[in-house]
């Protein structure tokens, strides 16, 4: 197989897995996502370095809400061993399900344009940038865990 295709098919995996990682808590998996030293911009602030993300994404992913990333439209550009990689995201917040409510409607959903710097490692392609630039939202933008 192409050598380009298997960067793209690598690195949109790692977009997919970034989305599951997110839906379902799973923050240990950032480290097979990023870089050690990975900056990630968000609408819940800056971290850098995986201890930063770890600690950001469970404030804004916690278990009192349910939130489900939906992302398109993954566009890839090689350069090498670098790669800039854009795709859209829409972000679903709905409260976790109780025994009453199983399932509830959303109270907030943000559409974003996710922004990627790659990088290939010994290891293979891994994230050591993220940005994500807001496009639209409706609803409550939740806040923050403690």
């Amino acid at each position: 197989m192409n050598t380009i295709l298997l960067d793209r098919a690598e690195i949109t995996t790692l977009v997919d897995r970034l989305g599951r990682a997110l839906d379902e808590g799973r923050f240990d998996e950032l480290a097979e996502i990023y870089t050690a030293d990975a900056t990630v911009e968000t609408p819940g602030g800056i971290a850098r370095g995986l201890s930063a993300m770890t600690n950001q994404a469970t404030r804004t992913h916690s278990p009192d809400r349910r939130i489900q990333h939906l992302i398109s439209s993954v566009i890839i550009d090689l350069d090498g061993d670098t790669a800039t990689v854009r795709a859209n995201l829409v972000a679903i917040f709905a409260a976790a399900p109780t025994a009453k409510t199983p399932l509830s409607p959303p109270f907030y959903t943000l559409g974003e344009v996710y922004r990627f710097d790659a990088v290939r490692t010994s290891t293979g392609w891994l994230f050591n940038r993220m940005r994500t630039v807001p496009v639209w939202e409706t609803g409550t933008r939740p806040t923050l865990a403690a």
